[in-house]
């Protein structure tokens, strides 16, 4: 994969038509609006589903562009990323091939929380997502910004009180017609850019405004309730003014971990990988930004900001007098710039000089590009589905930032997940939902369309139940195949590929399981484990791998005619072995949740009059987010235990007279 030759950018560019006229006659299967994370991995998912697909994007050269930090992964993030692989999204093959800085976080830990990272080269991300993009069989590229949503009345047939057929162009009277629709439009929806006591309107620096029209109909024409969010991004610095000797230096790992599973290595060669760089904010930064707050118009207002990334301003008055970590991190392999992470700021660009400055390593920075605030507007998602569709409305669909999420990998995940059902929705197939059981998106869209968000929604380990068996190494075998035979969105390579994985790790598994032997023969074979002395009964390969010492290639070493065809999934069988106690227990916690998840809610329930046992509260969050199954409900802020009890008495004998009444 990662060695095939590329067609070039500028001859897709070439080929590619941005003539409104030309579109004007056709008629789309699914329309996405926005080519940043969330759009690009849904134009290429509606794709390969089958639909006709139209990506609308403002400028076709920044399709993919690295808004803020040049990196993809991480705790949690890392997880995301896989998955969307798994089901072959973009965004992982990119981060292979533009990835210059590998590392795995948490490899303390176990396994099943292991963060996959990859710093990147801007460049190089940017070209592969478009050159790849430009390819994709079934999809068009078109520049222009979009004025509003075609709204017409909704199919008496279907939920929803509206009913989303295209879009108009703005600055055009060019409709362009879709049986679904995917907005993606990240921080530009009504975006405002913020420095010091300056304000303008866009939603990234250097890039038009998007239209106000948008928001409009969002808000009045389809009556959604929305919200207003911000984030921040840092000055980037010139390199050559980083004093280096004054910070710690963080090498990459020796053997580059690819985030897709379709590669086993890196497009950057080991020895050609960049280092990252450690320093500490001090007592004059929080001297700078309490002098500057007066002058620091973005920090002052209410809009909610990222609690898991915000800017410098709110760490230091959030805990004053304390070392912030900052990393130095590059931008690419041959540019000039570093990103200052842990350094997002909105003050007036003088001050955001003498703030760097009295970092140590930065007390000769030059500052490129000053950092920035943005804040923009958000649907709440609990008016969702599972499916990423908005409830009241049929035919559009929303993923990324538009609905409360911070971060590529969010978006990425959201995007892929809303182009699936877009493109089944437009084919007349039935939309699919994630189970936060199988998968990080799952704990994602479900965290989304049933809690909803007060501030940005970061993905971590810790959002999901079930981390022993979600794991980043299995992601593959809990997608891949589901996304070929039941979603459509996998390629048939890929899906061969993962029967094969699934078949030589069963049949590796089933030949540890046979290998049994006395703790004493297993002792003298592998004197290096440390197997008891007061050990004496005999153990199983299998079991003798969850030994911490114990590793599949020794095992192979002495039992070679048994176990020497799997050494090239050594790790993940160590992974397997060590997990597998842990998974069987949590699989009959699994089952359990997924009945319970499978038991559909009426979208029509009139819950403010239900004849059960519930308390006006739970009827009117119920009545609010109105959510698809009894699983979801569970999860709602507010919902107790006693009325999932309640509700569940009455969906019971519903659900067997609606039975018995089809019967006769």
């Amino acid at each position: 994969m990662l060695t095939r030759k590329r067609p070039t950018l500028g001859f897709l560019l070439s080929q590619l038509s941005r003539h409104a006229s030309h579109l004007a006659r056709q008629q789309y299967d699914v329309i996405v609006v926005g080519g940043g994370h969330a759009g690009t991995e849904a134009a290429a998912a509606a794709s390969r589903v089958g639909a006709q697909t139209l990506l609308v994007t403002q400028k076709v050269h920044t399709i993919g562009a690295l808004s803020c930090n040049p990196s993809l992964g991480g705790v949690g993030k890392g997880h995301l990323v896989k998955e969307v692989d798994a089901l072959d999204g973009v965004c992982g093959r990119a981060g292979d091939w533009a990835g210059i800085h590998f590392s795995i976080l948490n490899r303390r830990k176990g396994p099943a929380v292991w963060g996959p990272r990859a710093q990147l080269d801007r460049q190089r991300y940017r070209q592969f997502i478009q050159s790849e993009l430009l390819s994709t069989p079934r999809l068009t590229v078109l520049e222009g910004s979009v004025e509003e949503l075609l709204v017409t009345e909704s199919n008496p047939e279907e939920p929803g009180c509206h009913r989303v057929t295209g879009i108009r162009l703005a600055g055009a009277s060019l409709l362009i017609s879709a049986h679904s629709v995917v907005l993606t439009t990240g921080t530009f929806l009504s975006g405002s850019l913020f420095m010091g006591q300056n304000t303008s309107p866009g939603g990234r620096i250097g890039d038009t405004p998007s239209s106000a029209g948008m928001s409009h109909t969002l808000r009045e024409r389809l009556g959604l309730k929305m919200g207003r969010l911000r984030t921040g991004t840092p000055p980037r610095i010139v390199k050559a003014s980083v004093d280096f000797e004054q910070a710690t230096l963080h090498q990459p790992d020796s053997q580059p971990s690819p985030f897709s599973f379709l590669n086993s290595h890196t497009h950057c060669k080991p020895e050609e990988q960049l280092p990252c760089y450690l320093t500490y904010t001090t007592p004059g930064v929080d001297q700078v930004v309490n002098e500057s707050l007066h002058l620091n118009c973005h920090i002052q207002q209410d809009t909610k900001g990222p609690r898991y990334c915000p800017s410098i301003e709110s760490r230091v008055l959030r805990f004053p007098g304390r070392q912030h970590q900052v990393w130095l991190e590059p931008e690419g392999l041959t540019s000039d710039l570093v990103y200052p992470q842990g350094l997002s700021m909105t003050m007036p660009a003088d001050m955001q000089l003498r703030l760097i400055r009295e970092i140590p390593a930065l007390h000769r920075a030059e500052i490129h590009t000053a950092g920035y605030g943005v804040q923009y507007d958000f649907v709440c998602p609990t008016q969702l589905s599972p499916a990423l569709q908005v409830k009241s409305t049929q035919g559009l669909f929303l993923a990324g930032q538009i609905n409360g999420t911070t971060g590529y990998e969010e978006a990425a995940a959201q995007g892929l997940w809303a182009g699936v059902n877009a493109a089944r929705a437009a084919l007349s197939m039935p939309t699919m939902a994630l189970s936060r059981t199988e998968s990080y998106i799952g704990v994602l869209i479900d965290d989304l369309v049933t809690r909803g968000v007060t501030e940005p929604y970061r993905m971590f380990t810790s959002r999901a139940e079930f981390r022993t068996s979600l794991r980043p190494d299995n992601a593959d075998l809990r997608l891949s195949l589901k996304g070929f035979e039941e979603v459509g969105c996998v390629s048939s390579p890929r899906y061969q590929k993962t029967v094969r994985v699934r078949d030589s790790l069963q049949d590796a598994l089933a030949a540890l399981q046979d290998i049994s032997l006395p703790a004493a023969s297993w002792r003298l074979k592998l004197p290096h484990v440390h197997i008891s002395e007061n050990k004496s009964d005999s153990s199983t390969g299998l079991q003798i791998l969850q030994y911490n010492d114990a590793t599949f290639e020794m095992l192979a070493s002495i039992l070679p005619e048994c176990l020497s065809p799997y050494t090239e999934f050594s790790q993940r069988l160590k992974i397997e072995a060590v997990y597998r106690p842990h998974c069987a227990l949590q699989q009959k916690e699994i089952e359990r949740i997924q009945k319970e998840e499978s038991m559909s809610l009426p979208h029509d329930l009139d819950y403010l009059s239900l004849p059960a046992s519930l308390s006006q509260e739970v009827r009117e969050i119920l009545d609010r987010v109105r959510p698809s199954t009894l699983g979801a409900a569970t999860r709602l802020q507010g919902i107790t235990p006693a009325a999932i009890v309640h509700l569940l008495n009455y969906i019971r004998p519903a659900g067997k007279k609606e039975k018995r009444a089809q019967g006769n």
